[in-house]
């Protein structure tokens, strides 16, 4: 089995290949938008690998949440290569990708979501796969639910609201520095895969959880910022 996985729901974007259960990671050089390098780096890790697009099992993505434009790279990147090659895509959430990084059995995933938000999931593992219990939310930091101390809690969110990280931190394990990345999304695209759970490139989407992108100059004011 062989998949490709993108990644580009964060600033740090990456791409790996999935080969009968080992797995290349290649991440997006910083500083320039996943737009301008995410193909580009396909390209050389399918060449270094000696892998073309045709070659390829299935094409995995970050659905989301995650920041909205670098959602629409991963999404469109995913749905052109699978067009050009027929395959099926792997839509894979962010926050499911997190979970499954830390090896934890309950884990409360957290990304943050700007705007002074969070995006929230919390999942119980279950053999290789981690199984969402309830929905995933966007709420203000305050607002996020505290599990049982039994639980992990991961991702950036928790650096970007220090009274956040210090709440969870008095009963549960924290990992702040685990974010998505492309080679759990093909880990986990290879279960779906197995389990049939791909789909046709042209019902592929980002998950946005929300609708809203940024604040009006008048909330930013309401809020002491700058318009």
């Amino acid at each position: 089995m062989q998949i490709l996985a993108l990644e580009t729901s964060t600033e740090t974007g990456s791409c790996a290949l999935w080969q009968d259960g080992a797995v290349i990671e290649r991440i997006c050089p910083p500083g320039r938008s996943h737009s301008e390098t995410l193909l580009p780096l396909v390209r050389e890790l399918l060449a270094e690998s000696g892998i073309a697009i045709g070659q390829l099992d299935a094409i995995a993505f970050d659905t989301g949440p995650g920041a909205f434009t670098g959602l629409r790279v991963a999404c469109g990147a995913a749905q052109g290569l699978a067009v050009a090659a027929d395959l099926p895509l792997l839509p894979v959430v962010s926050l499911e990708a997190m979970a499954a990084a830390t090896g934890a059995e309950q884990v409360l995933a957290l990304l943050d979501a700007r705007m002074g938000e969070v995006y929230s999931a919390s999942y119980r593992r279950r053999g290789d796969v981690m199984v969402l219990q309830g929905g995933i939310r966007v709420t203000a930091p305050d607002n996020v639910d505290l599990p049982s101390a039994d639980w992990l809690a991961c991702g950036n969110a928790l650096t970007a609201y220090p009274a956040l990280a210090e709440r969870l931190g008095a009963a549960l394990t924290l990992m702040p520095a685990i974010l998505p990345e492309a080679s759990w999304l093909a880990r986990l695209g290879a279960l779906k895969l197995a389990a049939g759970e791909g789909i046709d490139p042209a019902l592929a989407a980002p998950l946005y959880i929300r609708d809203k992108v940024a604040k009006t100059i008048s909330e930013r004011l309401s809020e002491g910022g700058r318009a």
